[in-house]
């Protein structure tokens, strides 16, 4: 259970209805469903965390669970704008995507993502993952206070 104190806020990017569902129902399940916003693509992404347009008001995230295929602006390069921008740099961002690629993998480390995650396909095995992130990155780690 997500701690009051914490005041998580995760940005879920995800441009698939069915994964942003079942993404929903783990952080419901781990009381932490208002913690969870979600965009579709990449440019709304960048919209959100620069605060732009219908995203002015937006809480800063403490956590960003990134698809690297999306459309607009691809998942490959919110990440490498988030962690070459010093203030948003900090944010751990788990790039959870179906590539299982080496190339994929190799190229989000080197961008410096904090973890990366290959969907599973089977919804048990998914909805899984996405409660050890949301329970190790919510519950178990400290992160950087939002500012």
């Amino acid at each position: 259970m997500v701690s009051a104190a914490i005041a998580p806020s995760v940005l879920l990017v995800e441009d698939d209805p069915g994964d942003r569902l079942l993404v929903q129902e783990v952080f419901e399940q781990h009381g932490a469903a208002s913690a969870l916003a979600s965009v579709e693509d990449g440019q709304e992404a960048l919209d959100y965390l620069y605060h732009r347009d219908t995203h002015a008001g937006a809480p800063r995230p403490t956590l960003i669970l990134l698809d690297l295929n999306l459309p607009k602006v691809n998942g490959r390069e919110v990440l490498e704008r988030i962690k070459a921008d010093a203030d948003l740099a900090p944010i751990p961002v788990v790039v959870l995507t179906t590539s299982d690629a080496e190339e994929d993998i190799v190229r989000a480390y080197s961008a410096h993502a904090n973890a990366y995650v290959s969907k599973p396909l089977d919804w048990d095995a998914f909805t899984g993952a996405v409660r050890r992130i949301s329970t190790f990155y919510l519950d178990v780690a400290r992160l950087p206070a939002s500012s």
